[in-house]
């Protein structure tokens, strides 16, 4: 049962207080799904790994000529979804999407695996391409040319997701399950319960 009381007014500290929890017992606590939609409203939903919560916001990287990235440069707003079943908890988390600064990207780029940072160079993500065997090539040629340090690809950065409403909701057997919406009244958050 969640209960208006158990809530945090600031609803950072309370997804970081629930994130803490699911760390404990979520195999991948940081995996969220992210809605963003065309111009012409069409949505679209994928799975990407949160890499910073924090005062501004949500991040995570991904490829700027992706689908996602393409979508939230024309429009830039986005909806997140953390579900952590084991807790039988959700966070939903909605939004305006701003590119996260270079130097930012750059620093957690160089905290990925070589591997990774070789793929994120080598990969045009949501193109088309021949075969595996030609991307396989293409990473090949990288190693050869950069080694284990690659330069960080200009086609590839963060997102921040500047969170505008949030939702909290814990499971309940009987299908009432409990749910909080948090929204921006100015320079505070109201709090309310919404009916499951």
């Amino acid at each position: 049962m969640l209960r208006r009381r158990d809530l945090l007014d600031d609803p950072l500290a309370q997804f970081r207080r629930w994130f803490e929890e699911a760390q404990a017992v979520v195999e991948v606590p940081e995996a969220m799904a992210i809605a963003t939609a065309a111009p012409d409203g069409a949505p679209s939903v994928r799975m990407v790994l949160l890499k910073s919560a924090d005062a501004r916001g949500f991040a995570f990287h991904t490829g700027y000529g992706s689908r996602k990235g393409r979508e939230l440069d024309a429009n830039p707003r986005a909806a997140l979804l953390f579900h952590w079943r084991e807790l039988g908890r959700q966070v939903r988390v909605e939004g305006r999407v701003e590119r996260v600064p270079r130097d930012e990207s750059e620093a957690y780029f160089r905290t990925r695996a070589p591997g990774a940072q070789l793929s994120a160079l080598a990969s045009r993500q949501s193109e088309e391409i021949g075969s595996r065997a030609e991307l396989d090539a293409r990473v090949a040629a990288l190693r050869a040319e950069h080694g284990d340090e690659p330069p960080l690809p200009e086609h590839w950065g963060g997102y921040r997701v500047v969170p505008e409403a949030w939702e909290f909701w814990q499971h309940r057997d009987d299908r009432l399950h409990d749910r909080f919406a948090y929204r921006r009244e100015g320079d505070a958050w109201r709090i309310a319960r919404l009916q499951p």
